[in-house]
């Protein structure tokens, strides 16, 4: 077990430092435990070390393995996984590994740190670095907690809906490392006491004060003055974990719980999830604090320069990043790519119309001969579509050539090509340049948490709790108030010169009377604005939506003498996933045959 790897290697490392007779010269080579308590330095690192395993996604990967897309990258774990090679022993969802080392650096780092010297010529930094770093401790390990419920939380043989084992404490070599999975409720209510821990230490922003009268009476008792407080909790301190962050990760958590694949035994209503991402929402004024352009930031390149201001959708975020990594996977290959996530026509039919009805209704207007035709602008902005100027280039994706008699972007042409007739555009900078010879590299934000997820798991919430229109608890908005938000974000129930439509977003009304009908309008909804962010293989689990759905395409002839397009939608991967079970992920293989109180989730072996 890596875990108990880690373990065993570390205490080996301080007892190895304690034999002073075994290595010379012990004081000036060897650093013992105790020295963490002097060096806060070496003390930080067990919790920068928690931080590094944080198991956020910085570039498109999982969507491969949905209905959303394809990979031509043959070698993919994830193609494998979704043609029917998903086992307990092999598994490329996994966290436990990941997440269970970074619990034990939080579990020591916890273990130690009112121990430590953080600052000792002053009691009252002193305390606030002991309340700082312990409130992102125990953030850090409710996401862990959160990130292995969703991966390896499930029904056992016994019915019962277990989580994983809590641990709370460090373990060492004289550990009882043979710990059974407790249950996915009381994993739940870690969680949350993690998140109320964080909540109770951190400030909810990391923000400079500008007086003594701004800093909290428990630390103007101690002494401090707000020079000090700015030091550590102030604008330095931003990115770190924050009691605004804490406290969306409750809200996940609760959106996990409530769902229907473990709600039954989760102890967490929808009601309760509602509330809680409510809570956060409060923060930025409820929809007052919408971002209106937040579904494109991306494309946003004067905020994406690290002196830019902070993004309001981004609720949390990686460091900006300078490099090509996206752009090198997933442009096409006339742009020197290698052209890797290939959007899918399921994805695509689940764009509506500009005026909001879904395609498959018969008053949309949707032309089969044209059916890129007036479509949601959210289609263009998430996939390069055949025809598409892109970096002032052409993209043909279809079985023709491009205005330069050229095929390299064509369909299957080559192994960098499109399997779907589709190239990702979403995410992607134009002013990248991924060739090694004239690398332009640009400044990238991946978001963790964004705004627009937490309002979308609101109005999941809310309508699954009282419908769409029902607001008892005050807040000042419903899943409704949310969705028409969204979708105006959108551009939806306008013409195709953005003009407002008579009747508006006619669909969203009609929604607005059935809840059922709203609910796959908000998961539909959900599915669009955070397409390749790595959230669909969750939601479909979650959701206990069909898993198996094939993954379709377009094959697109050209008439050469009068010019004229014809589509044809084609198969391209049938996927091979067993909704018997699998909405449930595996506990590994070699955990389970290690420790006899470790009991795998039904149906995997």
């Amino acid at each position: 077990m890596k875990t108990r790897n880690i373990i065993l290697y570390f205490f080996g490392l301080l007892t190895l430092c304690s034999c002073s007779d075994m290595f010379e010269p012990a004081d000036e080579n060897n650093r013992q435990e105790d020295a963490m308590y002097e060096e806060s330095k070496y003390a930080h690192g067990l919790l920068i070390y928690g931080y590094d395993r944080l198991p956020y996604i910085t570039t498109t990967q999982t969507d491969v393995a949905t209905d959303d897309a394809v990979t031509n990258l043959t070698s993919s774990d994830y193609l494998f996984m979704a043609t029917g090679s998903w086992s307990a022993d092999n598994n490329p969802m996994s966290q436990w590994d990941n997440c269970k080392d970074g619990i034990q650096y939080v579990n020591l780092f916890l273990s130690k740190v009112e121990k430590v010297k953080w600052a000792p010529s002053a009691a009252s930094k002193q305390q606030m670095f002991v309340d700082r770093l312990k409130g992102e401790a125990f953030g850090l390990r409710a996401i862990f907690y959160y990130f292995l419920l969703q991966a390896h939380g499930g029904y056992a043989d016994d019915g019962v809906l277990y989580g994983v084992p809590l641990l709370t404490t460090p373990e060492d070599g004289s550990s009882d490392f043979n710990q059974p999975r407790a249950t996915f409720s009381d994993c739940v209510k870690q969680c949350f006491a993690d998140c109320d821990s964080a909540m109770a230490l951190l400030p909810q922003d990391y923000v400079d004060i500008d007086s003594d009268e701004e800093i909290p009476a428990k630390y103007k008792a101690l002494g401090a003055i707000y020079s000090g407080y700015n030091l550590v909790f102030g604008t330095k301190s931003r990115n770190l974990i924050s009691g605004k962050i804490a406290e969306a990760v409750k809200a996940q958590v609760a959106l996990l719980a409530a769902s229907p694949a473990f709600r039954e035994q989760s102890g967490v209503t929808s009601a309760e999830a509602a509330t809680l991402c409510a809570n956060v929402l409060k923060r930025i004024g409820g929809l007052e604090g919408f971002d209106m352009t937040g579904n494109i930031w991306y494309k946003n390149t004067t905020k994406l320069d690290p002196k830019a201001a902070e993004m309001p959708e981004m609720l949390w975020r990686e460091d900006r990043r300078k490099n090509a990594e996206q752009e090198r996977d997933n442009f096409p290959p006339s742009l020197y790519g290698q052209g890797r996530t290939n959007p899918s026509q399921n994805l695509v039919d689940a764009f509506p119309m500009r005026s909001g009805r879904p395609i498959s209704d018969p008053n949309s207007g949707y032309d089969p001969a044209n059916p890129y035709i007036n479509r949601d602008p959210r289609l263009n902005d998430a996939v390069l579509l055949n025809g598409t100027k892109f970096r002032q280039t052409e993209i043909i994706t279809g079985n023709y050539p491009n205005e330069k008699d050229e095929k390299y972007d064509n369909i299957n042409n080559s192994d960098r090509a499109t399997r779907t007739g589709y190239y990702l555009k979403k995410l992607l900078r134009e002013d990248v340049s991924p060739l090694s010879s004239s690398l332009i590299e640009q400044y990238h934000i991946y978001p963790r948490i964004r705004y627009t997820e937490i309002f979308l798991a609101y109005a999941e919430a809310a309508n699954d709790a009282w419908g769409p229109k029902a607001d008892p608890t005050g807040v000042g908005y419903t899943a409704y108030d949310v969705i028409k938000a969204i979708r105006t974000r959108a551009g939806l129930g306008t013409d195709e010169f953005g003009r407002p439509l008579a009747e508006g977003d006619s669909y969203l009304e009609e929604c607005a009377g059935n809840q059922t009908l709203m609910t796959n309008l908000i998961r539909n909804e959900r599915r669009l604005e955070l397409c390749f962010e790595n959230k669909r293989f969750w939601d479909l689990r979650r959701w206990m939506l069909p898993l198996n759905e094939s993954v379709r395409g377009v094959s697109i002839d050209r008439n050469d003498e009068t010019g004229v397009l014809t589509y044809k939608i084609i198969n391209v991967e049938d996927r091979k996933y067993n909704d018997s079970y699998q909405w449930y992920g595996p506990i590994p293989k070699s955990e389970v045959l290690k420790w006899s109180k470790l009991v795998q989730n039904k149906g995997w072996q």
